[in-house]
């Protein structure tokens, strides 16, 4: 142990112990408005879907808190329990190459990591999901999704390892602007790809069929100026009954996606509404604006790196006895998110501040009164609580609470 193992430790004890308190507001605050939907629903929510929503939340926060221990539990085990340091001895005495070593090492970490995370994955898919009536997955598509994302994840993301890791053994004391270089570019390039190469690896993507709900969202289309390669339909409902909508790609490769329970349970002037939504974020460049503040803290995240990989007492500090460039890699991505916690509102209200010009821009280029009631719906449908705890969804909640955002589309309308 030296001071870094205390500062460590330190900020691990806070920002868990941050979150559990948070998790326990969040279920005190749900369960003390379980028996009336709220005000500004009682016309809109039967009480049996409030009640639904509130326990289907308070499942979801019992095994999250259950996850939560678990993942403090691994973390300390990979660290200052000798895990991490037990992997980087072992791979060099069964690779010669150090750089090949050093992925090797850093994939068996991340892959034990999944298997450990996949009774959690498995919990939340065939009990909670399963008792709430969303989950449609079988155990064979359960396997098969964590089998391909596994084998995408070794043939993606092993080159681009082994590639950091060269230029951080080769490059220079730059090294980290390299890197950070190389990630950037490779998430654009995914971000372009994903649309056609990687997502129908998963769902099946149906064009449109001609008729007036596709009249209608090429109208849309064409009042905001949006071109796309298409609008599909996707078979989200052969796994889970939670509907959604979005278009994803960059330049010339954008797709509009519709879930498919989402087409069965909107009107045509509701899912246009969803989609002005969905666009109003394209035309307030808030996919740019996220994509350069992502690409600052990539930087700052590489640079600060760049500084601890040189530090003896980063790497004793996290149980490593022997300093290497993919242990410093390693540790830095593991531990980062216990000192970075408190930033989480930060993001949190850039998000929901986004989401509140989306919804402008919905009421703006389609009817605010849809958008409300497909909003409900969704609510509804989804059992999403519309009663969060304030502190806890400042915190967690990338959307505006419910009622909140109900009442600013209302001005709107």
């Amino acid at each position: 142990m030296n001071t870094f193992t205390i500062i460590f430790l330190i900020a691990v004890l806070i920002s868990s112990t941050v979150q559990f308190w948070l998790a326990k507001r969040q279920a005190n605050y749900v369960a003390a408005h379980r028996a009336a939907v709220p005000e500004a629903f009682k016309d809109k929510v039967p009480l049996v879907a409030h009640q639904k929503a509130a326990d289907y939340s308070q499942a979801k926060l019992k095994l999250g808190n259950i996850d939560g221990v678990l993942s403090i539990v691994v973390l300390l085990s990979l660290t200052l329990g000798g895990g991490i340091n037990l992997a980087f001895s072992y791979w060099p005495t069964v690779i010669a190459s150090p750089l090949w070593a050093g992925v090797a090492a850093t994939a068996s970490i991340f892959l034990l990591m999944t298997l450990i995370e996949t009774p959690t994955s498995l919990y939340q898919t065939f009990v909670i999901e399963e008792k709430f009536g969303f989950n449609k997955s079988s155990v064979g598509q359960f396997i098969k999704d964590q089998v391909l994302q596994l084998s995408l994840g070794a043939v993606i993301g092993l080159p681009i390892l082994a590639l950091i890791l060269w230029v951080m053994d080769n490059v220079g004391p730059l090294w980290w602007l390299w890197a950070w270089g190389i990630l950037m570019g490779f998430s654009l390039l995914m971000s372009w790809l994903y649309p056609t190469v990687i997502a129908p690896l998963f769902n099946k993507f149906t064009p449109m069929e001609d008729g007036s709900l596709k009249d209608r969202i090429q109208g849309l289309l064409t009042r905001c100026g949006f071109n796309s390669q298409g609008i599909f339909i996707m078979d989200g409902s052969k796994r889970s009954g939670h509907g959604n909508a979005y278009f994803t790609g960059l330049g010339n490769n954008k797709r509009i996606v519709f879930f498919d329970n989402l087409v069965a349970s909107l009107e045509e002037e509701e899912l246009e509404s969803v989609l002005a939504h969905e666009l109003g974020h394209f035309k307030c460049k808030h996919v740019i604006k996220m994509l350069i503040a992502t690409s600052i803290m990539s930087l700052f995240s590489f640079a600060v790196l760049g500084w601890l990989i040189n530090q003896a007492w980063f790497y004793n500090g996290l149980g490593v006895e022997q300093a290497s460039n993919a242990a410093a890699l390693l540790l830095f991505i593991l531990v980062s998110s216990s000192f970075t916690f408190f930033m989480q509102p930060i993001s949190a209200y850039f998000q929901r501040k986004f989401e509140f010009e989306a919804d402008d821009f919905a009421a703006n280029n389609a009817k605010a009164t849809k958008m409300i009631s497909a909003l409900v719906k969704l609510y509804e449908e989804n059992a999403n609580t519309l009663t969060p705890d304030p502190l806890f969804s400042a915190f967690h909640y990338s959307h505006p609470p419910a009622a909140i955002r109900i009442a600013h589309l209302e001005s709107k309308a």
